[in-house]
């Protein structure tokens, strides 16, 4: 499965593609940031980061695009330049038929770490070591967009593996965390 990881921004837009494996492997393909400068017009902003997302929805031909899901903070400014670089991309996304996933910040660690109240610190490492690269890639935003490439494909996509040498301890930690949370669903289903 190959995945666009977004974690969308005005000024700075991370994206990095991953393939990832039916036992959970995830190899780096592409990875960037796409940046529009704070003096530019809202509306040309938008274009550049459309513009930017479209050529590499073309040329990556990502299997689902999964993008940091928008929550509440303090900084209006900054929650309206995330949900308007969101809404390029799901267009961008939703002109080629392409499924979208959203998640938030704390999935993404929990999913990668196995903590989702990791330090961004030790979500970046755990990139580099899932992705068997020397250091995580910078600036945050890149490395950011990896992880959600990676915890969409770990969640949506990718089956679970048999030999469980194969997995790193994050994701086994992860098959443990969605075994035991298919087992309370169970149970809270049967419960009157």
């Amino acid at each position: 499965m190959r995945v666009l990881g977004i974690d969308p921004g005005l000024t700075r837009c991370g994206v990095g593609v991953v393939d990832v494996t039916p036992d959970r492997r995830a190899t780096l393909v592409f990875v960037d940031v796409i940046r529009t400068g704070a003096g530019e017009a809202l509306e040309k902003r938008l274009l550049t980061i459309g513009n930017q997302i479209a050529s590499m929805l073309d040329e990556w031909h990502p299997d689902a695009v999964a993008i940091e899901r928008v929550f509440a903070q303090q900084n209006l400014r900054t929650v309206m330049g995330v949900a308007q670089a969101s809404g390029v991309a799901l267009h961008a996304s939703a002109a080629r038929g392409l499924d979208v996933g959203f998640h938030t910040p704390t999935e993404v660690k929990a999913a990668l770490t196995g903590y989702g109240g990791a330090e961004k610190k030790q979500l970046a490492t755990m990139v580099a070591k899932v992705l068997r690269l020397a250091e995580a890639p910078k600036p945050a935003d890149a490395s950011d967009a990896l992880a959600l490439a990676i915890c969409h494909a770990w969640k949506r996509g990718a089956s679970v593996a048999t030999d469980r040498g194969t997995l790193t301890p994050a994701q086994q930690a992860w098959h443990a965390a969605e075994r035991s949370a298919a087992r309370s669903g169970a149970h809270r289903r049967l419960a009157p």
